[in-house]
């Protein structure tokens, strides 16, 4: 018995500290390097969660109308390979077109916004809502993405745009679907929430990836 009980023991020790380990290296994986001014650094760094995962939501999501989930699947490079540890930062106006923009220690920010991390396969999930088209201007409905990769500073996408958005018509819409086509969410309407999928290959947009 008092051998079973010694093997328990160090059963219980291994697995504590394999996961110690774990836990100590995922924020180095993405975020070895994190900028220390906090006012001019990118927001992508300013989650307040301990540990990000795959799947995020965005504020106020649960008393909007037009509520959104957007999964996907981050790609290395070569377009094949998923990416992991990959995170995913995101920003919108709200239903109205607007901004809204909240202050925390005397510095701005985007209060609808989220941050993912891909998981083991690549794949990440957020829920949000539609947003409007700027208020101050006729632009396109639009949830502005910014990406970092570990051991590389961060680096913006293009914008998500969506199929219905009477905005989106004749040559604006041809140049988007001859680059990159995924750009253009096409929703559809499951148990109440509109659905959408949103994959990304690493560095496609960079020049000098």
């Amino acid at each position: 018995m008092k051998f079973k009980y010694i093997i328990v023991i160090i059963s219980v020790i291994l697995i504590l500290a394999n996961c110690y380990v774990v836990t100590a290296q995922e924020p180095t994986d993405v975020l070895k390097d994190i900028p220390e001014n906090y006012k001019k650094r990118s927001p992508i760094y300013d989650f307040s969660e301990k540990n990000l995962n795959s799947i995020d939501t965005i504020p106020d999501f649960s008393s909007k109308k037009n509520k959104l989930k957007i999964t996907g699947t981050i790609y290395e490079s070569d377009g094949v390979t998923p990416a992991k540890n990959i995170l995913l930062f995101v920003h919108q106006t709200d239903e109205n077109g607007n901004f809204e923009l909240k202050r925390h220690n005397k510095k701005r920010y985007v209060h609808h916004r989220g941050w993912v991390r891909t998981d083991e396969n690549g794949k990440y999930t957020l829920y949000t809502f539609v947003p409007g088209s700027f208020i101050y201007g006729k632009e396109l409905k639009q949830i502005y993405p910014i990406v970092k990769e570990p051991n590389k500073p961060e680096y913006k996408i293009e914008t998500f745009l969506f199929d219905d958005d009477p905005l989106l018509t004749g040559k604006c819409r041809a140049k988007v679907e001859d680059t990159d086509p995924q750009r253009i969410l096409k929703l559809d309407k499951k148990e109440g929430l509109w659905v959408a999928t949103r994959d990304i290959v690493l560095g496609k947009e960079i020049e000098s990836y």
